[in-house]
């Protein structure tokens, strides 16, 4: 157990995997001051006091640098050191690479990546003048692979595991760790945070082979693994003295797909997952 009123800052939390991560830690002996969008709504925001769960929330828009920084004052208000951050702040736009927008794509992308690196750029200072810190980001098998009707999701993870290679041997010299950590599909999460493209109709020339793969995914995830064993994974290493530079936390199979997309040809692979996402006929 966390020890010493350790603090840890972690983004999206309102729901999903970053509130059973939030609650994770805060069960773990960790300090935490949860940021979320939806938290400027609940009328929670008011002051630094807790919640029944003792965890502590301001209002944080990841795509909203003012907003972000904002979220820094006040944390660094209501105690004067950050332990740890967890980004865990995302969405997910379903679409075929054709019929999502600029706009949809941008979203996305500054969401779950530009979210974490403008996060990143505030807390990175406060670090180094403490001595060191330990940054986790949410990134997750699809940031190893991709699936179709996932383009922008699955660009926004790749982004983030390159980014965070860079990060950490970037910021070693100053006692900060990195580490990724890359979920396959748990049972969290809200279909607010996982819009279909406005194109997606029936319309579309994609849309039966859309309609296959959407099922399947919705399968997948709704019948995912169980998210407090996620969050209580994540508080196991964050309280190792070293982190790993990635942690997978995922089912067998999914594991297996990550491991057998790295060994096998790529156009294996590719015959693989449309197979398995999309259905030629009915079942």
């Amino acid at each position: 157990m966390a020890t010493g009123g350790k603090t840890v800052w972690v983004t999206g939390a309102s729901s999903g995997l970053g509130l059973h991560t939030a609650m994770a830690l805060r069960a773990d002996g960790w300090q935490v001051i949860a940021g979320a969008r939806s938290f400027a709504e609940s009328g929670r925001t008011e002051g630094p006091e807790p919640g029944e769960d003792g965890i502590i929330r301001l209002p944080l828009d990841v795509t909203n640098e003012a907003s972000v920084k904002a979220f820094c004052e006040k944390a660094l208000g209501i105690t004067p050191r950050v332990d740890a951050l967890v980004q865990c702040a995302g969405m997910l736009v379903l679409g075929s690479c054709e019929e999502t927008s600029e706009e949809e794509f941008l979203r996305v992308i500054n969401t779950n990546y530009l979210g974490m690196v403008r996060v990143n750029r505030e807390v990175l200072p406060i670090m180094r003048r403490q001595g060191g810190g330990k940054i986790v980001m949410f990134s997750s098998i699809n940031g190893l692979l991709g699936i179709p009707f996932q383009s922008a999701y699955t660009a926004s993870k790749h982004a983030i595991e390159g980014y965070a290679e860079c990060l950490s041997m970037e910021v070693k010299p100053f006692g900060i760790q990195v580490m990724l950590v890359e979920p396959g599909d748990h049972r969290s999460g809200s279909e607010k945070y996982r819009p279909h493209a406005a194109a997606m109709t029936g319309e579309s020339p994609y849309a039966a082979a859309y309609d296959s793969a959407t099922k399947v995914i919705h399968r997948d995830e709704t019948g995912g693994s169980d998210p407090d064993v996620l969050g209580r994974k994540v508080a196991r290493a964050l309280d190792r003295k070293r982190l790993p530079l990635r942690k997978r936390i995922a089912s067998p199979d999914q594991h297996l797909a990550a491991i057998l997309h790295k060994l096998l040809p790529g156009r294996l692979n590719e015959r693989i997952l449309t197979g398995y996402y999309i259905r030629r006929k009915p079942e």
